[in-house]
């Protein structure tokens, strides 16, 4: 989902900062209304940096990252994981790809876009505020894998389509096609994420203040 230097210009890249900067500013309030919020989305990002470190691979004008969207959406909730995701790129940039600064807002609206969506078309109902518990169903799980990352490559094709040079659009669909074993595999991921800590959350009190666990039935 990364986009490589030199495709977009200088102008593109600043307006793009300048919408990824404003995206969440316009989320901080709600984010700072609870600490634990804060400790949620400093979590989300050191697991979302390590998945991506764990397996990335250079695939046509991108890159296939393993993100662990749903398993980190459903562990730390909507408003840790926007704001785990943009500090996660910039912790990678920082410490593992400095070359990706570059298009830090480049890369986080490509991951908070399909987050925003992937929330609203599936995720929000398990967390409405009420006291019965949300199903994170098998069914679920996959919709939210499938709206996301359908999210994530079309926005490297808008990218693309914005860049100063033609991308062949065979490169971009063999992109597209790399994330369907994830769409497949991510699930599973996620399901043995949250039954684990839901067993923690029964023993272990930290783990009850530090996720969203206790909101859902699995």
């Amino acid at each position: 989902m990364h986009i490589e230097p030199g495709i977009l210009s200088g102008t593109k890249i600043l307006l793009a900062n300048v919408t990824a900067a404003a995206t969440l500013s316009t989320r901080t309030p709600a984010l700072f209304r609870k600490t634990s919020n804060l400790l949620k989305a400093v979590l989300a990002a050191i697991f979302f940096s390590l998945f991506m470190q764990a397996f990335h691979l250079k695939v046509g004008p991108s890159e296939l990252h393993f993100i662990g969207a749903s398993a980190v959406y459903f562990t730390f909730g909507f408003l840790p994981t926007m704001f785990g995701f943009g500090l996660g790129l910039l912790l990678q940039g920082l410490f593992f790809e400095p070359q990706d600064l570059v298009h830090l807002g480049v890369n986080s609206l490509s991951l908070i876009v399909p987050l925003v969506a992937a929330h609203h078309a599936v995720g929000k109902n398990l967390f409405l505020d009420t006291e019965v518990k949300q199903t994170a169903s098998w069914s679920n799980i996959v919709r939210f894998d499938a709206v996301y990352y359908s999210g994530v490559v079309g926005m490297v094709g808008f990218w693309l389509l914005l860049g100063d040079e033609p991308t062949p659009l065979m490169s971009w669909v063999v992109f597209s096609l790399s994330y369907l074993p994830l769409v497949f595999c991510e699930p599973i991921f996620t399901r043995v994420v949250l039954k684990l800590l839901s067993r923690l959350s029964r023993t272990v009190a930290v783990v009850p203040r530090l996720t969203v666990i206790q909101r859902l039935s699995l």
